[in-house]
C-alpha cells in the first residue's frame, strides 16, 4: 500500500467529515455538493483499492494477513457510499452528521490499512 494513497484518502475523509460536520452544526441536510464531495473521496478510495489489487497481484502480502486487509480494503471501499445512501434517506441535519462520521470512520479504516499493510512497504 503506497503512502501517498493512505495519506491522500485520509486527508480527503478528514476534509469531507468537517465540511459535513459543518453543515450539521448549522442545522443543514446534505446538499448536492456534499454528494460531489462524497464522489471525489469514494474515486480516491477506489484509486486506492485498484492500486492495492495491483500489489497483491504483483506478490506483495500485507504483514497483517491477507483476510484483514482485503476486509479493511473493502470497508474502506463501501464507507462513504454508504453514509451517502443513509444521508439521502435523513434529510435532515443528521444525514450530515452521517456523512461526517462516515469520513471520521474512513480516516480510521485508513491508518488500520497501513498498519494491517505493513511500515516496509511503502
Amino acid at each position: 500500500m503506497l503512502d501517498w494513497a493512505v495519506i491522500s484518502v485520509t486527508v480527503l475523509a478528514l476534509l469531507l467529515a468537517a465540511w459535513c460536520g459543518w453543515a450539521a452544526y448549522r442545522d443543514s441536510p446534505t446538499k448536492d455538493k456534499h454528494f460531489v464531495g462524497m464522489a471525489v473521496v469514494t474515486l480516491a478510495v477506489l484509486v486506492q483499492f485498484v492500486v492495492a489489487v495491483a500489489q497483491l497481484i504483483r506478490g506483495d502480502r500485507p504483514d497483517g494477513g491477507m483476510a484483514v486487509f482485503l476486509a479493511y480494503l473493502v470497508g474502506a471501499l463501501c464507507t462513504i457510499p454508504a453514509a451517502a445512501a443513509m444521508s439521502l434517506v435523513e434529510r435532515t441535519r443528521w444525514g450530515s452528521a452521517i456523512v461526517a462520521a462516515g469520513g471520521v470512520i474512513l480516516a480510521v479504516l485508513e491508518l488500520r490499512l497501513h498498519e494491517v499493510w505493513g511500515a516496509g512497504h511503502g
